[in-house]
């Protein structure tokens, strides 16, 4: 890649998906794409075979209340080329009912744990992804804790949890 990373990026992407509907933006050269859902893996699979080798975060975002938003949910994938030092920040949206999308883990394994953690967290569902289970969570909890409408002292869902004793020895 030779000249600016976003320009170079464009080219990767325009070239792989011509039709494509991306928003690209950048701030204090940090360079973002916004992608379509269903779009995702068709981005994210031409971004690790032009050179963005590694994922290094997985996450989402609540934009409930947010001044501006258009959309319930962002999924955000943090990408670097390991090579160049580049970095580019990949954002598709989500809205209710609709939370799911397509899993990352056959493009980069070590997005394994960070979608179940962000189904714990978010209830978005990560279709296709070969161990889905609650990670940090018990499989009883039935609420998503960083959504916005997450009351602050919870639902109630500690009644039904077993209690555990430890016998005086």
């Amino acid at each position: 890649m030779t000249e600016s990373a976003e320009s170079d990026w464009k080219q990767v992407l325009e070239k792989a998906l011509p039709s494509a509907n991306l928003r690209w933006s950048e701030f204090r050269n940090q360079h973002r794409v916004d992608v379509p859902a269903s779009a995702i893996v068709a981005v994210l699979t031409a971004l690790r075979d032009a050179g963005m080798d590694q994922l290094c975060d997985l996450t989402a975002v609540d934009l409930l209340e947010y001044p501006g938003a258009t959309d319930r949910f962002e999924v955000v994938y943090l990408l670097l080329n390991t090579t160049s030092g580049q970095r580019l920040t990949v954002r598709t949206h989500l809205n209710e009912p609709d939370l799911k999308i397509p899993s990352a883990v056959p493009i980069w394994f070590g997005a394994d744990w960070l979608e179940r953690e962000v189904y714990d967290m978010y209830g978005i569902v990560f279709e296709g992804h070969p161990n889905f289970k609650r990670l940090l969570l018990p499989e009883a909890f039935e609420s998503f804790p960083m959504r916005k409408d997450y009351p602050v002292k919870g639902r109630g869902e500690r009644h039904n949890f077993p209690i555990i004793t430890r016998a005086e020895s």
